[in-house]
């Protein structure tokens, strides 16, 4: 009869030990949706100040008109195409060329630098601002778009030139764009073209065409009659 006292007892105090842990796990839980709300409430100032930086510079630039997107961002024309009406969409392949700049003007990244661009819409992994932007742009058209550091790089930055937090300057110069279906039909013919002319030149190396020199007849010499 004593043992089983004595193991309710056990029984008891083990549940008790069991149950007060679980509450002292409690606050660790309470402490993580704390941090959350903060990081949270911490980006939409910073994205605040971000975008109170970019409307005073656009204010200051009077004589320009600039268009402020649903997506987050402000762009002006520096090229505008009022010719066409399409814009790249998915399943278009874009080819364009970019800088980048800070909000300020100065030059980070110059278009050399970064090289001609060939871009399958909504289907590669670029900035957010340039992946929303580049389907605004007609054929032609050159932009510059100002991103706060969210539709960029973020908080990572670049790891090279481009800080943590930053928001830039980008000019974007849409040379081009065309379905992906004649774009490979494109790439397809290149190809062969390529393969030919690489296998005619082998041809002709391995099959020299023999020349045949022809030399203008000499004049004969005629001689002088001696002195007599």
């Amino acid at each position: 009869m004593s043992y089983k006292i004595v193991f309710g007892v056990f029984l008891s105090l083990f549940l008790l030990n069991c149950k007060h842990n679980q509450e002292v796990r409690r606050p660790i839980s309470h402490a993580s949706g704390t941090f959350m709300k903060k990081s949270i409430d911490r980006n939409k100032k910073l994205n605040a100040s971000e975008e109170e930086r970019i409307k005073a510079i656009i204010k200051k630039d009077s004589k320009t008109q600039y268009y402020t997107s649903d997506k987050g961002y402000w762009y002006n024309y520096i090229t505008k195409n009022l010719q066409d009406t399409i814009t790249p969409k998915k399943g278009d392949v874009a080819f364009f060329n970019y800088e980048i700049k800070d909000i300020d003007g100065k030059i980070i990244y110059s278009e050399l630098e970064l090289r001609p661009q060939t871009y399958y819409v909504d289907k590669e992994d670029i900035l957010i601002g340039l992946r929303d932007g580049i389907k605004l742009m007609h054929r032609g058209e050159k932009v510059n778009f100002f991103f706060p550091s969210h539709k960029a790089y973020g908080y990572r930055g670049d790891t090279k030139k481009i800080g943590t937090n930053e928001p830039l300057l980008i000019t974007v110069t849409l040379k081009d764009f065309k379905s992906e279906v004649a774009y490979q039909k494109e790439q397809e013919e290149r190809k062969i073209a390529t393969q030919v002319a690489l296998q005619n030149a082998l041809n002709d190396s391995n099959n020299p065409t023999e020349k045949t020199e022809h030399k203008a007849p000499k004049t004969p010499i005629k001689r002088k009659d001696s002195i007599k």
